[in-house]
């Protein structure tokens, strides 16, 4: 497993380009939010995102950002506000997602935090750029799918796309062979784990997602 540097725009641009994937941590039950976490990292996702909208996020950030190993980094997710971001950064977390284009991007910006924004159409996605996001969150991508992705690129070949919502193993594929930068799963890859489920069937599920996307080069 790579250890990480500290993320800014440079590096998270290389680990996203490098490994292709980002995990989505929501649940019910904080300990078992954590433990996915964990789970997640040992198999080797660089990664993992804990949405806002888990039980006691922060405090599951927290945890998780002083545990997990050197060759990965947690996120907030659904991050929403200025004090969404104050809350996590303080808590340890690496970068942020948020959902739409909100306030909250430029507050990651200001505290040199690597962010991923929600967008969803050409003038989002243009606006998320100018904005400082990192990469665009193709969001729901499902909407769409990976035809839409393709689409996009013909007049954007340059951006960074992360396609998010319902992307499973065989839309993960399709998404990376069209361009996509790394994709955003959360369903498809943690299930039930972050509500107490099964850890050892999140570890093979991993496994696959991981071995997908380091095997999958996409168009240039």
């Amino acid at each position: 497993m790579h250890s990480l540097p500290p993320l800014n725009s440079d590096t998270f641009a290389g680990v996203l380009r490098r490994t292709r994937l980002a995990a989505i941590v929501r649940g019910s039950d904080p300990d078992a939010a954590l433990r996915t976490v964990l789970t997640l990292a040992e198999e080797g996702v660089a990664l993992v995102e804990v949405s806002l909208n888990t039980a006691d996020a922060i405090e599951v950030i927290r945890r998780a950002a002083a545990e997990v190993g050197p060759g990965t980094v947690v996120g907030a997710g659904t991050v929403l506000t200025e004090d969404d971001v104050a809350r996590a950064h303080e808590a340890g977390a690496g970068w942020i997602v948020t959902p739409a284009l909100t306030e909250s991007v430029a507050a990651s910006v200001r505290a040199g935090l690597p962010v991923l924004a929600g967008a969803l159409t050409p003038t989002e996605a243009v606006a998320a750029r100018r904005a400082g996001a990192d990469a665009v969150k193709l969001f729901p991508a499902s909407l769409g799918g990976p035809a839409y992705l393709k689409a996009l690129r013909d007049p954007f070949p340059e951006m960074p796309f992360v396609p998010v919502g319902g992307v499973d193993l065989a839309g993960a594929e399709q998404y990376l062979a069209h361009g996509a930068v790394a994709v955003g799963v959360g369903s498809p890859l943690v299930g039930d784990a972050a509500d107490g489920g099964d850890l050892a069937a999140l570890r093979d599920r991993a496994r696959r997602f991981v071995a997908l996307c380091a095997g999958t080069r996409g168009e240039a």
